[in-house]
């Protein structure tokens, strides 16, 4: 953690309605559901045209929370998370970036650093922003039976079926736990327990 004491959090999507409940938008989802839990102070959801991203702050003792889902599409993401980290004088250190995996089944997930974007161009994209890949990622699965022989791209950004809703809400809250945890206990203690 640097000196300012601000931590961004990004959640990583796809902007506008016939996106919002693609596999492709479970950082949006996590980040909506991180910003109404309990145990932060956030305020609303406010469109900051200079980063081109929806950005809420929070706190908690000693760091100030900044929740972050760019407004660029997916593939263009590093341009929204440049510019805020440039803004508050960030290092790679203190971001964290949340987003979907689809070579973990839905429910799983993994917490990394130092790991390649493996295909994953809006990690890719933050990646060749910075110049970096030390930034900590909460993947989370969405691998299903139903992807079949679909290419990674197509299936992505087809809306979850009804009948997954409820497996994506229980993914979506176990990765709010699993952020809530490394908030509190750290990184690394948040890796020993949902790894």
């Amino acid at each position: 953690m640097s000196n300012n004491a601000v931590r961004l959090i990004v959640g990583l999507g796809n902007p506008g309605e016939q996106y919002e409940r693609t596999w492709h938008n479970i950082g949006f989802l996590v980040l909506n559901a991180l910003r109404e839990a309990d145990d932060y102070r956030y305020g609303e959801w406010i469109l900051e045209k200079k980063y081109n991203a929806e950005i809420a702050a929070g706190t908690l003792p000693d760091i100030r929370l900044m929740l972050a889902k760019p407004m660029t599409m997916m593939n263009n993401s590093g341009s929204a998370v440049s510019a805020l980290m440039q803004f508050y004088h960030l290092r790679p250190d203190d971001l964290w970036v949340v987003h979907d995996e689809i070579d973990l089944p839905l429910g799983e997930m993994r917490i990394s650093r130092n790991a390649s974007a493996a295909g994953h161009k809006g990690v890719q994209s933050i990646m060749d922003a910075l110049g970096k890949n030390t930034f900590t990622r909460f993947r989370v699965g969405i691998g299903t039976a139903e992807r079949g022989e679909l290419p990674a791209e197509d299936y992505v950004l087809r809306p979850f079926p009804e009948t997954a809703a409820a497996a994506v809400a229980a993914a979506v809250e176990r990765a709010v736990e699993a952020i809530t945890l490394a908030q509190m206990a750290g990184v690394t203690e948040a890796m020993n327990q949902y790894n």
